[in-house]
């Protein structure tokens, strides 16, 4: 599993807005690690800083000063659709006949090479083979035959997928999610100005108040002075496909998504998974930091019930919360890392047990999922080599059966450890005394969500959108386009 991406946009009152974007950025550094870049607009020109590396890395003093202007756009990314080269880092910025453009994108399109091959056809240039640059050449076309808002919604009827966009054009900063809200957007106010974010974690930083998120099909303006902005529900759809993934792993857990703190999501799961299969042991423990949140709800529900459901005896605490693994920080996520040498090799740099909560002891550990298992049987393994009696591994998420087209390159079946294994076999591959999922019921009862309002293809096979050699969960097909002839040099 490779991670998402972070976008930002931000529009001021008068001052810079380079400096608020880098530490925007550096809040969603999370969400991916591979390149890092901001452009902005000073009212005459575009100027633009993108490079591969960690946002600390990509920019300097000089850099920022050099990013001039009010408005502007960032963009934080980890390759889920292109290259891994600079080509495919983003912002990916344009000049064109009616000005300059500017487009971060977190998410993925199921249908950019149909509308690569038609732009190509009509002469426009492709420097990488992202899905990014699709959408851009898209809507510069589209901005020489109408207005900005005209635009973005015919953009919005040919791409099909999941997206949220922030877009400079010349000096006016836009925010665009897609139609079933599959990948995150928010918006927050600043003291001087407005902020659209993938995570509510950027505007906190800049010490802003989070608006509300942008809805499915929305598209927001932000004023150039920073004042304001304007809204415009551009499409409407039946039902949401929210990615329950972010609350699960992705997002920050001080985060708040779709109304949802993430941190408390991440709790309530974990005493779902008690409620579900709870397990008597002398500890439990997180893997850090995904796990810890789950575990701290665990152990909490754990303090209440019996494995039963039956209410404890005053004097039963229940299963003891330990923290019984350390991290290395500056090791990045295991499963972020490109190859299967490097997640192997990681695993043992990156977690260090502490021999006193584990020794002679039975222990439960709590994770976020299981991908290909190469993490969960050398984890099971280091524990029992540090002395457990048994170790229990209990997941705060379905087991992950299909890969994710909509912006996390989340293996091919062929690699996921769930797509041909049932729980017992997995049990089994991982060496662990007993393993046990949350039910996909209890993730959408938790998110306060119907489970047709949810993006579960990666766990029940089943997608909301339009995917060739794929079943839809619901009644949708991909748009048919229109086949216009423009002339190349248009």
């Amino acid at each position: 599993m490779t991670e998402k991406c972070g976008v930002v946009g931000v529009a001021l009152d008068g001052r810079d807005a380079a400096r608020p974007l880098y530490y925007a950025l550096y809040a969603l550094q999370h969400r991916g690690q591979e390149s890092a870049g901001i452009v902005t607009h000073d009212g005459f020109q575009q100027h633009s800083h993108v490079d591969r590396g960690l946002v600390g890395d990509v920019f300097d003093e000089g850099d920022l000063e050099g990013l001039t202007g009010s408005a502007g756009i960032g963009h934080v990314r980890y390759p889920t659709a292109g290259s891994l080269d600079t080509s495919c880092a983003q912002p990916f910025s344009v000049s064109f006949k009616s000005g300059s453009l500017g487009l971060s994108h977190n998410g993925n399109l199921v249908n950019a090479d149909e509308i690569r091959d038609e732009l190509a056809a009509l002469g426009h240039a492709f420097t990488s083979d992202g899905d990014t640059e699709v959408i851009a050449h898209d809507l510069a076309r589209n901005l020489l035959e109408e207005d900005l808002i005209r635009a973005v919604k015919r953009t919005m009827g040919r791409i099909h997928g999941s997206y949220a966009l922030t877009i400079s054009h010349d000096e006016t900063v836009l925010g665009v999610r897609d139609p079933q809200g599959n990948r995150p957007l928010c918006i927050g106010k600043l003291e001087d100005g407005y902020i659209l974010a993938s995570e509510s974690a950027a505007i906190d930083t800049l010490d802003g108040e989070l608006v509300r998120d942008v809805r499915p099909g929305e598209l927001v303006v932000l004023d150039a002075d920073g004042g304001g902005f304007d809204s415009y529900q551009l499409v409407d759809e039946d039902n949401t496909a929210h990615c329950f993934f972010e609350h699960v792993y992705f997002a920050r857990p001080d985060s708040v998504i779709d109304d949802t703190l993430v941190y408390e999501a991440r709790r309530e799961l974990g005493r779902k998974l008690w409620t579900e299969s709870g397990v008597e042991t002398d500890v439990v423990m997180p893997v850090p930091d995904s796990g810890r949140a789950f575990a701290s709800g665990y152990a909490e529900a754990a303090g209440e019930t019996t494995p039963d459901g039956e209410a404890r005896p005053e004097d039963d605490d229940g299963v003891e919360f330990a923290e019984g693994l350390m991290k290395n920080r500056y090791v990045g996520r295991t499963f972020i890392m490109p190859t299967q040498d490097e997640r192997e090799r990681a695993v043992r740099l990156k977690l260090n047990p502490i021999k006193s909560t584990i020794e002679g002891k039975t222990v439960t550990v709590i994770d976020d999922s299981i991908v290909r298992g190469t993490t969960s049987t050398q984890l099971v393994q280091l524990l029992k080599d540090c002395g457990a009696e048994e170790v229990h591994v209990r997941i705060g998420a379905p087991p992950i059966v299909a890969p994710c087209y909509m912006g996390i390159d989340m293996a091919t079946r062929e690699e996921l450890i769930a797509a041909d294994k049932d729980t017992d076999e997995i049990r089994e591959a991982i060496d662990a005394d007993s393993l046990a999922y949350l039910s996909t019921d209890s993730v959408a009862d938790v998110l306060e969500a119907e489970r047709d309002d949810l993006c579960l293809g990666c766990v029940t096979g089943e997608y909301p959108y339009d995917i060739e050699d794929e079943e839809s969960d619901r009644d949708v097909v991909r748009p048919e386009l229109e086949g216009r002839t423009m002339h190349a040099d248009d």
